[in-house]
């Protein structure tokens, strides 16, 4: 066989997941389905996750591996509007399935803040190693929640 003769459509290149053009190739390429689970002022217990029963506040997402936690949190806030007060923060886990026994294990992978950037907002469900089968908790502490914790524990900080 003569090497130039072969058409190079021939060769399919590989996708890495922090590439996709959701646009383009969207019959390439499926989005996934992330469970979230989200609760205000603490994160649901990993009992919550057992034997197959989860807690009741979750809401199913079509996303990409290539998705944000800053999207992710812009999906929360479309879909809860006690989330979208200003400064509003967004702690997010993985659940992770144990490979050897029926337990869950908690893995923190960043927090956003509703109205400010910040060094987690890009992070990827790629990046957070995410995989298909994991679930995410959402922990939403609301401005108001974080001045009265502060309060309660003495705790002041700097201006």
């Amino acid at each position: 066989m003569n090497c130039n003769n072969i058409d190079s459509s021939m060769f399919v290149q590989e996708r890495q997941y922090d590439q996709v053009d959701r646009e383009k190739v969207v019959m390439i390429t499926c989005p996934l389905l992330l469970r979230v689970f989200c609760t205000y002022g603490r994160h649901h217990s990993l009992y919550d996750y057992q034997k197959g029963i989860f807690p009741l506040t979750e809401f199913q997402i079509y996303t990409w591996m290539d998705a944000t936690l800053r999207e992710i949190t812009n999906l929360i806030r479309e879909v809860n509007e006690d989330a979208n007060e200003k400064s509003t923060t967004f702690d997010f886990q993985l659940i992770i399935p144990d490979k050897f026994s029926s337990r869950y294990i908690a893995r923190d992978i960043g927090s956003t803040i509703s109205s400010k950037k910040g060094s987690d907002d890009e992070k990827t469900l790629n990046q957070c190693k995410f995989v298909i089968g994991d679930y995410m908790d959402v922990c939403i502490t609301p401005p108001s929640r974080t001045t009265n914790l502060r309060r309660s524990t003495g705790l002041r900080y700097r201006n």
